[in-house]
């Protein structure tokens, strides 16, 4: 660990902190998520990105057996947010879920190891599997997948790594984030969505790329944050109204009888810390930061 490699001289941290109090370190930032924060941080100069891989504008290391090279690029930052993770796509090539709690537990080493008062590390909606109503931060959670379960068991290591390390933790269970998701991201010509008996498609909790770098730029400048918070915009929103507002065509099939109808974040603890502007849990503004990121990668 860090911690045994090299020490930090506490004067030089201090000056780095004084003149660069809002620098980020963003772990992860190559994926779809970490894409999206690049694009849309709101004072992009304070964001310091990480790729494995030499990039031109990026700070190139293996959190996980570059130590020093970490240790160097997280002097004088804020935050940490570790959005490094094992996906369901990268687990079918191979890859073990259990790299989860490695990442996340490195980024928290890197914190303590570099004095970074706060980690944020990138949990899942999947950790409440199918339970019903507002999924709410406090109660327990019930995941169904092996992801979910690895993800809780991220989330349990993790608590015990910060308290040790003496660094403040916000778990983030994130819900689905449009052109990071299944529907609008991953939509395909020949599309179908479950239908319920009433007409409705699924209802899930969405949140747009615009929004969901505006909200955790503020958390990182936020006080007296929780352990566990939802990531999302209020409320909910119908799949099938969100393919509409996108002009994306889809089909209807019946809804199996294991078809969940709603996956609802409570997101009140959220609203203590972040305003959100009217539109962003509507399909049509939701579909428009889709649109607006998507224009910034071509």
């Amino acid at each position: 660990m860090l911690r045994k490699i090299l020490a930090v001289p506490m004067a030089s941290m201090t000056s780095d902190r004084c003149g660069q109090i809002n620098n980020v370190l963003l772990l992860g930032a190559t994926g779809r998520l970490g894409g999206m924060l690049r694009r849309h941080w709101p004072t992009p100069a304070d964001l310091r990105c990480q790729s494995r891989q030499a990039r031109p504008g990026f700070l190139a290391f293996d959190p996980l057996v570059q130590q020093r090279q970490a240790l160097a690029s997280a002097q004088g930052v804020a935050a940490v947010i570790c959005l490094s993770g094992i996906t369901p796509v990268t687990a079918a090539a191979g890859v073990s879920f259990d790299l989860n709690s490695d990442l996340a537990l490195a980024a928290i080493d890197l914190a303590g190891c570099a004095g970074v008062p706060r980690v944020f590390v990138a949990s899942s909606a999947a950790v409440y599997g199918r339970a019903l109503g507002a999924l709410s931060e406090g109660q327990q959670a019930t995941p169904v997948s092996d992801y979910g379960t690895s993800k809780l068991a991220m989330e349990q290591a993790a608590r015990a790594a910060a308290q040790k390390a003496g660094v403040a933790l916000t778990i983030l269970r994130i819900g689905n984030v449009a052109g990071a998701d299944a529907i609008v991201g991953g939509w395909r010509a020949g599309m179908q969505i479950d239908q319920f008996a009433d007409g409705s498609t699924p209802r899930r909790s969405y949140i747009g790329p615009v929004t969901l770098a505006r909200v955790l730029h503020h958390l990182t400048r936020a006080a007296d944050l929780p352990e566990v918070l939802n990531i999302a915009a209020p409320g909910t929103v119908e799949m099938g109204a969100l393919l509409d507002a996108a002009g994306l065509a889809w089909r209807p099939r019946p809804a199996t009888q294991g078809a969940i109808a709603q996956v609802a974040l409570d997101t009140k603890a959220l609203e203590r810390h972040v305003d959100f502007a009217a539109d962003s849990s509507t399909p049509a503004g939701i579909v428009a930061e889709w649109r607006r990121d998507c224009d910034l990668q071509t």
